[in-house]
């Protein structure tokens, strides 16, 4: 079954602020969704409040899986359904390797006896490790200490690619990457696109759209996605910015008026 990923009417705040205003988006598998929008503007708490950040609460709403309601479940029971959050700032965890992560991982959404054999998991990680230029060593390293930013990038992605989720979110993924790391970065990306997995890419740039090529665009100005269109959305608003989008659409302060 192709993957469906729908967000309804989604509502969110921190210590009482309101900061999503009713968020609806659709993604089926093999479509790239991204969306764009100024600073504040509440992409990253989209992200978080999906994923199950305890700092956020969800007010109103419904974000499911193929019909499961991501809502109802913790943080874990979502990543088993197959959500998957690359962070703008991955966090560090001394004393557990990036191989002991990834194999812990993949089990954690297995039946108990069907595990991946670590021969198997060897050979797979090795060879995702090497369509991302990653030394080798990394795999004995422990979990993203020590990394440069473009390295807890890479390593993103090798969990995903690894992990195999069903909907990738992919927060600001582009932040601090050098061109190089970028190509390679969005290169593994690519080769995960397919009927099966769906993308969400959160970003200010039109520089990553340029090797990642969206289907949708989405432009979200406080709290709210306010206008939607294909690759040439996402061009525009890299030559002209933002204010043209808030004169159409009668945005003042970013604040959605009624014209």
């Amino acid at each position: 079954m192709a993957t469906h990923f729908v967000i309804d009417g989604l509502k969110a705040e921190i210590e009482g602020k309101e900061i999503l205003k009713g968020i609806n988006l659709e993604i089926k598998g093999g479509e790239i969704h991204a969306i764009m929008g100024p600073n504040g503007t509440g992409k990253s708490t989209l992200a978080s409040a999906l994923m199950g950040h305890p700092k956020y609460e969800v007010t109103e709403g419904s974000a499911t899986i193929n019909g499961e309601d991501l809502l109802e479940m913790s943080v874990d029971e979502r990543a088993r359904a197959g959500l998957f959050l690359a962070m703008q700032y991955p966090s560090e965890i001394p004393g557990v390797t990036n191989s002991d992560f990834l194999r812990s991982a993949i089990n954690a959404r297995r039946e108990e006896g069907s595990e991946i054999s670590l021969i198997k998991f060897i050979r797979q990680m090795e060879k995702k490790m090497k369509e991302l230029e990653m030394n080798p060593e990394f795999a004995h390293r422990y979990l993203n200490e020590g990394f440069s930013g473009g390295e807890k990038k890479r390593n993103e992605i090798l969990q995903m690619a690894m992990i195999e989720p069903k909907i990738v979110v992919l927060d600001e993924i582009d932040s601090g990457l050098d061109i190089d790391a970028l190509k390679i970065v969005s290169n593994g990306v690519n080769a995960m696109r397919s009927e099966d997995r769906g993308f969400l890419i959160i970003t200010h740039y039109q520089r990553l759209l340029n090797y990642i090529t969206p289907d949708f665009v989405h432009v979200m100005m406080q709290g709210r996605i306010v206008k939607s269109g294909g690759p040439e959305l996402a061009q525009r608003l890299e030559n002209e910015g933002y204010d043209w989008v808030k004169e159409e659409l009668g945005i003042v302060d970013e604040t959605v008026g009624q014209a």
